[in-house]
């Protein structure tokens, strides 16, 4: 049996959590502030786990977790952060400070049980360090959405921004990482160091070991100067290898032997160089594969695939497609464009589209209608571009007529239509499916209910 300390000003949903946990066996202590809950903390009683809401009445859910991981002895302690709407920032910075999960509510019992259950069997060891508290700034990147699928995303994020370890991103075109590369440095205690980016696959192989690793004067043929390469940029912080897949075999072993001895040796010279970089690469390739075929080395694969991410395509992640398309939009306006907003036809289209490019297509379609759209609201027509919005990309249940039926019956639809779909393509398994939708298992057992799918 574990003690369980529940911190949430909400009455009726801490009251409901409180009598879930003590059925399942555990022992509860209940706060309604964040006061009480650190008077409590600093207390000699043992706890097992604490349950915290982001939003209270007297101060931020962060900021609580944020004075639990300086209290001796508290360090450790497991931390699931609770909020009725998670962001990007606030699910990131909860795990960066090392909460052992972030959730939204309503929270199912089935969630809670095998929560309670991860963080008995689990031997944690969480950060020490102090977290930032200034880098919430609305001109960095960001991981936008929440989906289960993009959080699951943020959560990796917030955890690898612990430590200096290697990170490899890997994702179809378009998902955003460099983004997500970008959002790590800024969470990181780098991240007040520089981040260089380096496409691997856009400088040519004769001139990538002298981009890496720079040269000194004389080396080649118009080299008319020494020249730092981006190790020697980057020193200090973060050093982005997007499209590692490309690299060539022959500056593979390079750069296998710059991350292993952490040394660079500029082209033309004999003098080596110590470097204090944190390697991020990424690539849409498959490097398993790759290393199978021989075209990619196995041992850079096990140096790059250290924490691996995994960004999923947008068409996993349906949830998010609205709210990015209204933050495309919003973002055009606030750049001196008109302000525009979406029909009920033309998200019915956008939740059709299959979105081979990913987000950064999503974005380029939603700057091209802020432009062309000749009214305030996009409709279906101004997003005709999107030749494979078909209702046939869809199961059989969406009928040509859905753009033409009220918002909630076409949603309702649509909805129907995406769970039938992911169950049949995963044979029926639950939690595969809701993880394809982009939404919690609660969530799908819910609708396959509300539906009489089950």
């Amino acid at each position: 049996m574990s003690t369980i300390l529940i911190v949430d000003d909400d009455d009726a949903f801490r009251e409901s959590l409180a009598e879930t946990i003590a059925d399942l066996g555990h022992s509860i202590v209940q706060a309604t502030n964040g006061r009480a809950a650190l008077a409590h903390l600093r207390g000699d009683e043992p706890l097992d786990c604490l349950f915290l809401d982001l939003r209270l009445a007297d101060m931020n859910g962060i900021e609580v977790l944020e004075q639990v991981r300086a209290m001796k002895g508290r360090q450790n302690l497991a931390v699931v952060v609770l909020t009725g709407f998670a962001t990007s920032d606030n699910t990131i910075q909860a795990m960066r400070l090392g909460a052992f999960d972030h959730l939204t509510k309503p929270v199912g019992r089935d969630t809670i049980a095998n929560l309670l259950h991860k963080i008995g069997a689990s031997e944690q060891t969480v950060s020490t360090a102090a977290a930032p508290t200034d880098y919430v700034d609305d001109r960095i990147p960001r991981l936008l959405g929440n989906s289960e699928a993009l959080r699951d995303v943020q959560k990796q994020i917030g955890r690898a921004a612990t430590s200096d370890s290697t990170v490899l991103i890997t994702g179809e075109t378009g998902t955003g990482k460099e983004v997500a590369a970008r959002v790590l440095h800024d969470v990181s205690k780098r991240k007040d160091r520089p981040f260089v980016a380096i496409n691997c696959a856009a400088i040519p192989e004769d001139l990538l070991e002298s981009e890496l690793f720079g040269h000194v004067k004389g080396a080649f043929t118009g080299a008319v100067s020494d020249r730092p390469g981006r190790f020697t940029q980057a020193n200090g912080g973060t050093l982005f290898l997007d499209e590692i897949g490309d690299l060539p075999l022959s500056m593979q072993a390079k750069l296998l032997r710059a991350i292993q001895e952490r040394v660079v040796t500029p082209v033309g010279s004999d003098k080596s160089s110590p470097i204090d970089v944190r390697i991020v690469a990424a690539t849409h390739r498959d490097l398993a594969q790759e290393v199978a075929q021989h075209t990619f080395r196995e041992d850079l694969f096990y140096r790059l695939n250290v924490i691996p991410v995994m960004l999923p395509p947008l068409r996993e992640r349906s949830a998010d497609i609205i709210p990015l398309a209204s933050h495309f939009l919003a973002m055009t306006a606030a750049d001196g464009g008109p302000l525009k907003s979406l029909s009920a036809s033309a998200e019915a289209r956008l939740l059709s589209h299959a979105w081979p490019g990913n987000v950064r297509e999503l974005r380029n379609a939603m700057e091209r209608v802020a432009v062309l759209a000749r009214g305030t609201q996009v409709t279906d027509d101004d997003l005709a571009f999107l030749v494979n919005a078909t209702p046939a990309l869809l199961a059989s249940d969406i009928s040509v007529g859905l753009l033409d039926l009220p918002l909630p019956e076409a949603i309702e639809r649509l909805e129907r239509a995406s769970i039938q779909r992911a169950l049949t393509q995963t044979a029926g398994n639950r939690a595969e499916a809701a993880r394809k939708l982009g939404i919690s298992r609660q969530s799908l057992y819910t609708k396959l209910a509300a539906y009489k799918l089950g």
